[in-house]
């Protein structure tokens, strides 16, 4: 009796050390940390960082009851996360940087990488492996690197003028295209802008696909459709709203490129690309589970 109480009461007390750990950790960051925050509250793309650590906050609480009573410490596991952390912070300070966004990519970076080192050192690669999924998720406080979002910035970009030129070419409004991006109307030249590229709804989509895949979907390549199923979906939703605006300016007026559609429709265009995103969600579910309503076979 007097072991096993101990091992109920080993896991929560390794928890409050990886807690002061990561008090710590979050102490020797705060500058970086302070910067990464403002940063997101005042760009449009990065705004979904401020609610990572939310999210996965909450889906370590779910999986409360289902960690491991006995943590045993990964010291080699450990090991290798701290040298990474290491590594980046060197890097950081030794490596000229190219913006304050990639700063800020860097220095988060190394946080987690310094946090996930404790986690092994102090919670277990048992435990570790149970939270896989809410630890792979923080990744994303991590920014765009420039390079990056500015390389799928212009792939989204370019993406969806094509899109948009497709469904011009199936309407009845003649349109003459101008190299990749530009598109001459009766009224007026539609030219896509990177912000057209929608690139912050498309990553926030991408991030519920990996969270209703997390709690809906048991299968990996059902998981992956998912996700993947984003990449269209992008790239319909953008072009369609191009092309939307096209249509209003070429049979209501080129005024209707100041209008609320241009400037503020985006929340609107992203709530129906989840119409079929949700569809899509419930056929996965569903499919490959036994039809409770035929009775079973007798057995012989």
């Amino acid at each position: 009796m007097e072991a096993q109480t101990a091992q109920r009461v080993s896991f929560p007390a390794q928890f409050q050390k990886f807690a002061l750990a990561a008090a710590v950790l979050v102490l020797c960051f705060s500058l970086p940390l302070w910067r990464l925050v403002r940063f997101a509250a005042g760009d449009d793309l990065s705004s979904y960082i401020l609610l990572i650590p939310l999210v996965s906050a909450y889906l370590v609480w779910l999986q409360k009851k289902n960690l491991p009573q006995t943590p045993s410490p990964s010291k080699k596991l450990a090991a290798l996360f701290f040298a990474g952390g290491i590594a980046v912070t060197a890097w950081h300070w030794l490596v000229p940087l190219a913006s304050v966004v990639d700063g800020l990519a860097r220095t988060t970076l190394a946080f987690l990488l310094f946090l996930a080192g404790a986690g092994f050192l102090i919670l277990g690669g048992a435990t570790m492996r149970a939270l896989a999924f809410p630890i792979a998720m923080m990744g994303f406080m991590i920014p765009f690197p420039d390079f990056l979002r500015d390389g799928i910035e212009t792939w989204l970009q370019h993406g969806s003028a094509w899109v948009a030129g497709w469904m011009f070419a199936l309407s009845d409004v003649p349109v003459l295209p101008e190299g990749a991006l530009a598109f001459h109307l009766p009224n007026i030249t539609l030219q896509v802008a990177p912000e057209c590229s929608g690139i912050h709804s498309t990553v926030v989509l991408f991030i519920t696909s990996l969270v209703a895949g997390h709690f809906f979907l048991r299968s990996s390549w059902k998981r992956a459709v998912l996700c993947l199923a984003v990449i269209p979906l992008a790239l319909l939703r953008n072009g369609f709203r191009v092309f939307i605006l096209g249509e209003l300016c070429t049979h209501i007026g080129p005024q209707m490129i100041d209008s609320p559609v241009h400037h503020h429709g985006g929340p609107l265009f992203f709530a129906l690309s989840l119409v079929p995103f949700f569809l899509l969600l419930y056929f996965l579910n569903k499919s490959g589970r036994p039809d409770k309503s035929r009775p079973s076979a007798p057995k012989t």
